[in-house]
């Protein structure tokens, strides 16, 4: 069994570009985004439920889940937060569990890319943590220009998760991620010649 690295961080702190440079140094990556995704697709049977729980009214003409406006409903209601993570989670997870153990059979080593590894006490399901870090006038900075959410949106999102200072206690690695792109991946070379290769070895 291959290495299992738990990427994470807060909203927008730039974990799916960290992710893109352990990929590169040749990890194999399992995004909860997508696994996320793929199961919110017509015919899946975490769509159903969610579509019975919240209303034919998050369907598009597509009939797929608008995920934009079911996220707005969400963040602005714990109380609809709770319910969907009810209903999504615990397949979710499933799914991961067996996506890492497929993919660390054949890599040596496989990075789990998910959002909320600590808020589920799911740090046991892997081998090091890694948290992605920037301040929080960044975060937020980058959420509203990312997504032209609206500032109060933004904060309730970031809210919503466990404070990034608390993850950086828990962690293993972190990587700041507040300045270029070239100055990140230099940190996670760095951090995988300290962390990963005497594994490897």
């Amino acid at each position: 069994m291959g290495l299992v690295i738990g990427l994470t961080g807060g909203i927008a702190t730039g974990k799916t570009t960290v992710a893109e440079f352990l990929g590169e140094l040749g990890a194999a990556l399992v995004d909860a985004d997508v696994v996320s995704r793929d199961l919110m697709r017509p015919g899946c049977p975490v769509y159903a439920e969610v579509v019975r729980s919240f209303g034919q009214d998050i369907v598009s003409a597509g009939r797929e889940i608008d995920r934009e406006l079911l996220g707005r409903r969400v963040f602005a209601d714990p109380t609809l937060l709770e319910r969907l993570n009810a209903i999504t989670h615990p397949a979710i997870w499933a799914e991961l569990d067996r996506r890492v153990a497929e993919s660390s059979r054949r890599s040596s080593v496989t990075v789990l890319v998910a959002p909320l590894l600590l808020e589920h006490g799911a740090a046991e399901r892997v081998d090091q943590v890694w948290v992605v870090w920037v301040p929080p006038e960044v975060q937020e900075e980058r959420l509203t220009g990312r997504d032209h959410r609206r500032r109060e949106d933004a904060r309730a999102r970031i809210a919503s998760q466990m404070p990034l200072e608390e993850k950086v206690a828990l962690a293993d690695v972190v990587i700041d991620n507040s300045a270029d792109r070239a100055a990140t991946r230099d940190q996670v070379r760095r951090a995988w010649a300290a962390h990963v290769e005497p594994f490897l070895q």
